[in-house]
């Protein structure tokens, strides 16, 4: 797999359209970005998809348009069919400066626009269509008068309780549990370092205030990752401030602990003092600052009421603010992590004796479990020990970053995914909902057909993991060859999972057969690929009982999900004769239905309305490779228009879009790569890109199309320069590439004018793509030409969708 980033920039004007981008079920979905703009980040739900100079203006068909930061990135609007129905000021505005996240759910005409990473989460407005259009589906990113920057577009399934979905970690709405610990963890949308401020929990200094001497309760690790407090001894667990009044304390503990603070003017210069005696820096600069101010313009202040200062990064009503929003110093604070300075609790790891030395008050403001496990008379609240077993030493030091930094940091490496897995199974058993909510927004951005199976096993059990199980079932669903041909994970699914993707209504295949092949490696539990010609030989020596186990009721409970009468005439007779026939039943009758149905039933009344009998909504159209130079490739059919008309040379006909790495010439002409005529001179000259010479032909079968390519044919021009080393690649966006076919020292070519055709074998030919490309790799036979790419003749076959 080539790398680029996953980006997308939208021109002024235009639509991007991507198939993937499509609502599962209509009028109810949820589309989560990143978007990077001056101004309207203009999001459009159609019943459709639109083309690339689609404009929601023009558009008279029904629709939906959310527009962020519309009229200079001052409201937000929400227009029906053309018609501004929501026009509200300074809500959900666009950034310029770094990409912001958004998400925008639809449900049956309910709008809901909110920020932030998470979906359902921080919402931010909400409209109501009195007329609701329940049939939007397709999902196009649009701008206005400047380019906008689109990334980590992901389009996510509504279940029934959306908007309380991400929430349930946090209402601890799990199966089996106490209602005192689910009436515990509602309160945690509140939880933070605030709910410690000046508490006796967890305290391990006192400040000893004013001339009544007052005890103020705090934690020495918090005091010092914000400052530099008389805390150098090990015993020194008392802070004399015999002349400051205890107000003046509370201001200062109060924007250390929760980012803001309320302080009359008279006080002002005595907050300050007491601040650079501690050196909480951002605290004195907020007092000077708000001092130069008062002085210059006294009316800003009335001095009856109180002075309020909040924390550059501080957001209200934000549910954790730990500790990016709060005046701390994160190096120092994970500096004190790592010398384990003021720790209070030492975790030891079963097989890997102590790991960490680490602060009961930062463990807790992040998880309610912990925080109850410290204060609530368990063992762990008077002992400086905790025991830990079933924890991955490598997953838990992921934590621990996490919880004293506020971020996620993963190495790119080959276990990255295992170790996510881990950190989330981590993050859900010990209760750190951000965390966990960090971790399932980065499982949704790295998905891929290759990782589904492994994630869908590790999150089917957790019951906060809906969301994540649907899309990656869906995921499976709509790439259903590669993930059964790839690898065998997919035999270790529960029945559940495998049972929903075999019957999901997006499910893709090229033919009924590799359903079949699927079910039955599952119900065996395959420890090899086969088909069902090899398990019914294996038949011939055994028992169903024996083969399928434990599994065979679910055999019998999935072979209904194969649509027989869908199956060549040939292939059924050979079902019906073979050994699954006679010693499974319902596979016998179900073959038999089949048969019946080719031969005397196809118009029967009521067929239409059987799943049975219906053809997949997104099932492929086999264009196979008969011979070199044939009609039956996936170029040809689009130049027939899909089979609506005689050929016309596709480009002339708009259904394709060729480029070359050099500029149109008249020996670089697009149409002559997919014409039916011999043109002499054809080549692609060089382009030099990532400090590398390439020359290449790059073919886009269109927006609504995607190819799973298993042969191409090329056809050298009329020159000697003989191409050796080259590669066939294909791509989703024409940014990411995949080498379908990697040739080197490749003596095939050798004569003027001559075809050539090759198979795309292994798992490369089961994922589908829209851009292919021809890409020379290393130089032609020809010395004076070495560069150019000099093929006149292009064609696809596989399976077109």
């Amino acid at each position: 797999m080539i790398e680029e980033k996953k980006f997308l920039t939208v021109a002024p004007f235009q639509c991007a359209w991507r198939k993937d981008l499509k609502f599962r079920e209509a009028g109810r979905g949820c589309v989560a970005f990143d978007a990077f703009a001056h101004n309207d980040v203009t999001v459009v739900f159609r019943e459709n998809v639109g083309s690339q100079h689609y404009h929601y203006k023009r558009d008279n068909s029904p629709h939906y348009t959310v527009i962020l930061g519309s009229h200079r990135n001052r409201r937000l609007k929400i227009e029906v069919d053309g018609k501004t129905v929501v026009d509200e000021e300074g809500v959900a505005l666009c950034c310029s400066s770094t990409f912001q996240s958004y998400w925008i759910s639809i449900y049956d005409g309910l709008i809901s626009v909110g920020k932030g990473r998470y979906p359902f989460q921080n919402l931010v407005f909400q409209w109501l269509d009195s007329n609701p259009n329940c049939s939007v589906r397709y999902v196009g990113l649009s701008c206005w008068d400047k380019h906008v920057g689109y990334r980590n577009v992901n389009v996510l399934p509504l279940p029934n309780n959306h908007m309380l979905l991400w929430k349930q970690v946090d209402s601890g709405e799990y199966e089996g549990k106490e209602e005192e610990l689910e009436g515990e963890q509602l309160s945690y949308e509140k939880w933070g370092l605030e709910n410690f401020l000046e508490s006796w929990e967890l305290s391990d200094v006192l400040f000893i205030v004013g001339k009544d001497k007052r005890l103020v309760p705090a934690h020495k690790v918090i005091l010092q990752a914000s400052g530099n407090f008389p805390l150098s001894l090990p015993n020194e667990d008392f802070i004399q401030l015999q002349n400051i009044s205890y107000p003046i304390l509370h201001a200062l503990l109060q924007y250390i602990y929760t980012g803001q603070t309320q302080i009359s003017e008279a006080q002002l210069g005595s907050l300050r003092a007491l601040s650079l005696q501690f050196e909480v820096m951002p605290l004195v600069r907020q007092c000077e600052e708000t001092a130069e101010r008062f002085k210059l313009n006294k009316k800003l202040f009335d001095s009856g009421k109180s002075v309020e200062l909040s924390y550059p990064s501080f957001q209200p009503h934000c549910c954790m603010a730990f500790p990016s929003q709060l005046p701390m110093n994160v190096k120092r604070l994970k500096q004190l992590q790592s010398t384990g300075d003021y720790s209070d609790i030492n975790i030891y790891i079963e097989g890997h004796g102590l790991v960490a030395q680490l602060h009961k008050v930062i463990l807790s403001l992040w998880s309610v479990p912990f925080s109850r496990m410290f204060t609530n008379g368990m063992s762990e609240s008077s002992s400086s020990e905790v025991f830990l077993s079933d924890v991955s030493p490598e997953a838990f030091k992921v934590m621990l970053e996490f919880l004293y930094s506020g971020v996620l940091s993963l190495e790119d490496s080959v276990e990255f995914g295992t170790l996510l897995l881990q950190v989330l199974l981590l993050a859900d058993q010990f209760g750190v909902t951000h965390l966990y909510q960090e971790c399932c927004k980065t499982l949704l951005e790295c998905l891929s057909e290759d990782s589904v199976c492994p994630i869908l096993q590790a999150v089917s059990s957790i019951p906060s993991c809906k969301l994540i199980e649907e899309t990656c079932e869906r995921k499976f669903a709509m790439h259903f060859d590669y993930c059964t041909t790839a690898s065998l994970d997919f035999i270790l699914l529960d029945e559940s999972n495998f049972s929903n993707i075999v019957q999901h209504q997006d499910l893709t295949v090229t033919s009924e057969e590799r359903v079949l092949n699927a079910i039955i490696m599952w119900g065996m539990r395959a420890r090899e690929l086969c088909g069902w010609e090899e398990v019914s030989e294996l038949l011939a020596l055994s028992t169903p009982d024996l083969l399928f186990k434990d599994r065979l009721q679910s055999l019998d409970d999935f072979l209904p999900f194969v649509r027989f009468p869908l199956m060549p005439h040939d292939l059924l007779k050979k079902l019906g004769q073979s050994n699954l026939g006679r010693h499974v039943p319902i596979f016998h009758d179900l073959v038999r239905e089949g048969i019946s149905y080719v031969e005397f039933e196809s118009l029967r009344p009521g067929n239409e309305q059987n799943l049975r009998f219906q053809h997949r909504r997104s099932s492929y159209k086999e264009l196979q490779y008969i011979s070199d130079g044939d009609s039956n490739g996936v170029l040809y059919f689009a130049g027939t228009s899909y089979g609506e008309h005689q050929w016309i040379n596709p480009l002339l006909a708009k259904r394709i879009t060729i480029t070359a790495s050099s500029p149109p010439s008249r020996y670089t002409d697009p149409k002559a790569l997919v014409s039916r005529t011999y043109q002499g001179t054809c080549f692609a000259g060089p382009r030099v890109e990532g400090g590398q010479i390439h020359a290449w032909w790059m073919v886009d079968i269109g927006q609504d199309h995607q190819l799973m390519c298993n042969h191409y044919t090329l056809r050298q021009d009329g020159s000697r320069a003989f191409i050796r080393c080259w590669n066939l690649q294909g791509s989703l966006d024409g940014k990411t590439w995949t080498n379908l076919r990697v040739h080197e020292n490749d003596q095939t070519m050798c004569k003027a004018g001559q075809f050539a055709s090759w198979p795309i074998t292994g798992p490369q030919a089961l994922l589908p793509f829209r851009f292919f490309r021809v890409v020379l790799t290393g130089p032609t036979t020809d010395s004076s030409n070495p560069h150019n790419l000099c093929i006149c003749f292009l064609e696809l076959y596989g399976y077109f969708h």
